[in-house]
């Protein structure tokens, strides 16, 4: 019987994964006995060669698709999404879009909608965004109204499928800063999807290795490196190294996929 949980179970998780295997029809499975715990407040990443089920799984937390065996608690209800495709309406403004994103949460009133988007922009540093279009928008302005949007769902737990993949060294490096800084003063439990070891060790208090299909959690990392952190450091490099070296041995275990 596969379940998804939206009320307390008897665990301290902010999210938990149970025995979770998913295929799609007759097909192979795409994930295999999953089983891992988020700790309210840590920030997990799931890293793993293309093709390993991360996607999967996230939507699975996210609540998009059910699993095909296992269960999946989420104590505080329904987590935030952020993909990597900032996936704004080009004819709404920054604060539309967040605006949106309220109104289907229940806000009601025009002026709380606004008056919190307002906030919202403020929180991650686009104050005087609000009146753009998203043309106007650079890469990584869009990518900080998305976070905004993401905010604006109230959640505790925040979804994201590699969110910076698309965005140049400097501006990745910037919203990753921003990132932490939001988690901390948000309390946020983040997982956090990447084929990236550093950027998953730069912001990952917990690193899970994913192995090529069926995907299942075969070794997990704890990053035991201090924030701020930067992602040319020693201490980020070294654990980055042993990591990809981990990631070469299940890819080539499985025959060289990716």
């Amino acid at each position: 019987m596969t379940v998804l949980e939206e009320t307390a179970p008897a665990t301290a998780a902010a999210a938990s994964l149970s025995g979770v295997t998913k295929r799609f029809g007759s097909g192979p499975n795409v994930l295999e006995d999953v089983t891992l715990d988020v700790a309210p407040g840590e920030f997990l990443c799931l890293l793993g060669a293309s093709g390993c089920g991360k996607s999967t799984l996230l939507s699975l937390l996210a609540g998009l698709d059910a699993p095909t065996a296992g269960t999946i608690e989420i104590p505080g209800g329904r987590p935030a999404l952020m993909f990597q495709e900032p996936a704004l309406f080009p004819w709404l403004t920054a604060s539309q879009n967040i605006e949106l994103a309220l109104r289907l949460r229940g806000a009601k009133s025009k002026k709380a909608r606004q008056e919190r988007a307002a906030e919202l922009l403020d929180l991650v540093r686009l104050r005087d965004a609000g009146a753009k279009r998203v043309h106007e928008l650079s890469g990584g302005m869009r990518q900080r109204v998305a976070m905004a949007r993401a905010l604006a769902q109230d959640s505790h737990v925040l979804l994201m499928d590699e969110p910076f993949a698309a965005l140049d060294a400097i501006t990745r490096d910037v919203l990753h800063e921003e990132l932490v800084r939001l988690r901390l003063s948000q309390q946020l439990t983040v997982v956090f999807v990447t084929h990236n070891v550093r950027e998953a060790v730069r912001l990952g208090d917990r690193v899970a290795l994913l192995s090529s299909r069926p995907g299942r959690v075969v070794k997990e990392y704890d990053v035991n490196i201090g924030q701020p952190r930067r992602i040319e450091s020693p201490e980020v490099a070294a654990l980055s190294v042993a990591i990809t070296e981990d990631l070469r041995s299940e890819i080539r275990r499985h025959g060289g996929q990716s």
